[in-house]
């Protein structure tokens, strides 16, 4: 006995338009994203800092207020019998320059 597909026509075409349009979205944003590159003194930088948040005003120039923020976040997951590794770091930096008119 044949399955009737008339009443899943309609579940299938919304499936199908949310494929479609996610497929379009994806070769949109990467052609229009930069490449980036991959600097190793970065790489390096974000392998350095301690685990935790931090924040730093340096006192550098009077006119100058800056923030200096970092993050690093490391923890080991698992689930049902597989394990990841998740390692994020984060470097920031905020600053002002104030002029005289």
């Amino acid at each position: 006995m044949p399955l009737p597909i008339a009443p899943f026509l309609p579940l299938m075409m919304r499936i199908g338009a949310v494929a479609v349009a996610g497929y379009a979205a994806r070769r949109w944003i990467r052609s229009r994203a930069y490449p980036g590159r991959l600097d190793q003194r970065a790489e390096e930088a974000l392998d350095d800092l301690d685990e935790g948040l931090t924040l730093l005003h340096p006192r550098g120039e009077p006119d100058t207020r800056q923030t200096n923020a970092t993050l690093r976040w490391r923890r080991t997951i698992g689930f049902r019998g597989r394990t990841w590794e998740v390692d994020a770091g984060v470097m920031a930096r905020f600053s002002l320059r104030g002029q005289q008119s």
